[in-house]
């Protein structure tokens, strides 16, 4: 698409002030103010199970509570320097609660996610009037042409598909300088914390949008850090699953070896309850093959208050010391566990980066191009057919795609070759062996239940002239190895949150599920974000 075209199209779909082109269907004005003086939200920090139980004794359709939710966004997401976490609306949201709720009427309840409202991050394919665009212009309007099997399940499940939220574009694989929560279609994410602060991504919007209560529950993806940093950054908990558990098939893809979606929400048991609504055996993925009889449909009954007891949790070296005030909040943490009768190993050591070489990034490249072109070729309706279609359009319409920052990720990628490289299978030998095996031998030789550090520190300003400011993390060794993670809030930082990974074997989410629980039962850290302009600082 050439510029002159672009500019006729935005004259057609309506450009929204600041927050970019979102639809391509005329847009209602979302400009009305904000005011922090107002009444709190009706249903602020209401939880799955207070919202079902709610339908239950008839105080709330799912219509209704879809209708508050539809209203807190538009006030609150969609207004002018709002959070900005929601890409889209679902124009099929209020018919399809009516329907839940008619089910409901006649006594067909589908689970325990009946009615619930979930928001998806926009690079998970919706076989409907949503567009499925990785935040980029070049797949704007147009849609995919089926639901990705996490969004069949999540039907099946009764679940209400809200919408769309914002992320990275290309779920931050385009440049190597770049702002989370930033994408050519949704423009800026914000953190609800402080609106000039950063949300972390690449699931930025599902991260912000969950924390600020414009939804009950959302789903992110991840291929290394891209759900538990925005779920650390927005203060909300955040499962990274084992890589099989759920089926990656119409995920806009990053790395075959890496690459999972997840849940996001405000409590463990909140993220635990969306967790088995999403798990099955999908022909479309082959790694979901290796879930059948290491998953389950419900991961509630791992709930558990004494989850922490006689457990022996590995700390792990290396995410402590950049910053004195995240490592007070660890500290806490530490004896938090110690009090729930956890016994902790300080200082366990994985493996040197050093280890990896070059390999991990080169994995990615490689796995990209290949994932993006097949997936490309999937969308009859799309502009853009392969990765260089893609180069080509940022190229052709740099202003609107790279105004801040180039796609050097993307011209990298594009240089690789097939899969069948030897260099390739060079770089996949080394980035498993080294990471799983890592996991693996270090939790033998200690004796350990699971794996904790700082999943992030506190969230940076937002700086769309120099990027991201990252400071300590922890996701890479889950990442790479395809083994489970989960965040929970672990504390804060002047009002900014800081959040506490939970990392061990393969498909040992119920283990891990029951030491966040437990964790979060002993500390009940989470506090609403009032989505303030900046930090009040004393």
């Amino acid at each position: 698409m050439k510029r002159r075209n672009f500019i006729q199209l935005s004259a057609i779909t309506g450009a929204i002030p600041f927050l970019g082109i979102k639809a391509c269907a005329p847009t209602e004005s979302t400009t009305e103010p904000s005011n922090s003086e107002e009444q709190p939200f009706e249903l602020e920090e209401w939880t799955v199970a207070q919202l079902r139980e709610a339908m239950e004794a008839g105080k709330y359709t799912s219509r209704q509570i879809c209708e508050l939710y539809l209203k807190r966004i538009k006030e609150k997401d969609q207004s002018e320097n709002g959070l900005n976490s929601v890409i889209e609306t679902n124009p099929e949201a209020l018919t399809i609660a009516d329907q839940l709720d008619n089910e409901r009427a006649e006594g067909k309840v589908r689970g325990p996610l009946h009615g619930i409202p979930v928001m998806i991050k926009d690079n998970i394919d919706t076989g409907d009037k949503m567009m499925t665009t990785a935040g980029s212009m070049a797949l704007a309007c147009s849609t995919a042409p089926d639901d990705a099997f996490i969004v069949k399940k999540l039907r099946e499940a009764g679940a209400v598909l809200l919408g769309k939220t914002n992320l990275s574009e290309w779920a931050n694989f385009r440049s190597f300088r770049s702002s989370s929560g930033w994408s050519g279609r949704g423009r800026q994410t914000r953190n609800p914390y402080a609106l000039d602060r950063n949300p972390c991504g690449s699931s930025s919007g599902s991260g912000a949008a969950v924390s600020g209560n414009m939804c009950a529950l959302t789903i992110g993806t991840e291929t290394n850090g891209s759900i538990v940093c925005p779920s650390s950054a927005n203060g909300v908990v955040g499962i990274k699953p084992t890589v099989g558990l759920w089926s990656r098939d119409g995920i806009i893809p990053i790395s075959e070896t890496q690459d999972t979606a997840g849940p996001m929400g405000r409590t463990v048991a909140d993220a635990a309850s969306l967790l088995g609504a999403c798990v099955g055996v999908d022909a479309s993925d082959k790694r979901t093959q290796e879930s059948e009889g290491n998953s389950y449909t419900d991961y509630t009954q791992f709930l558990n208050e004494n989850g922490l007891q006689g457990k022996r949790i590995g700390v792990l070296s290396g995410t402590l010391g950049y910053h004195e005030r995240v490592d007070e909040i660890m500290e806490r943490a530490f004896a938090a566990m110690e009090a729930q009768g956890a016994t902790l190993v300080q200082d366990i050591k994985l493996y040197e980066n050093d280890a990896y070489g070059n390999s991990g990034l080169e994995l990615l490249l490689y796995e990209f191009k290949d994932g993006l072109n097949k997936y490309l070729a999937s969308r009859p309706d799309a502009k853009v057919k392969s990765l260089a279609e893609v180069i080509q359009f940022n190229k052709d319409n740099a202003d609107v795609e790279m105004p801040y920052f180039p796609q050097g990720i993307l011209e990298r990628a594009e240089m690789k070759g097939p899969l069948t490289d030897e260099e390739y299978k060079e770089h996949l030998k080394v980035v498993t062996e080294v990471s799983r095996n890592g996991i693996d031998s270090t939790m033998r030789e200690y004796n350990l239940d699971a794996i904790i550090g700082v999943t992030g520190g506190p969230a940076w300003p937002i700086d769309v002239i120099n990027g991201d400011h990252f400071g300590t993390g922890s996701s890479t060794p889950a990442a790479r190895s395809g083994y489970p993670n989960i965040t929970v809030p672990g504390g804060y930082v002047h009002g900014l949150p800081v959040g506490m990974s939970i990392f061990g074997g393969k498909y040992q989410e119920p283990k891990l599920i029951g030491i966040a629980y437990a964790f979060e039962q002993a500390t009940k850290v989470r506090k609403a974000p009032k989505l303030l302009p900046t930090l009040e600082l004393a």
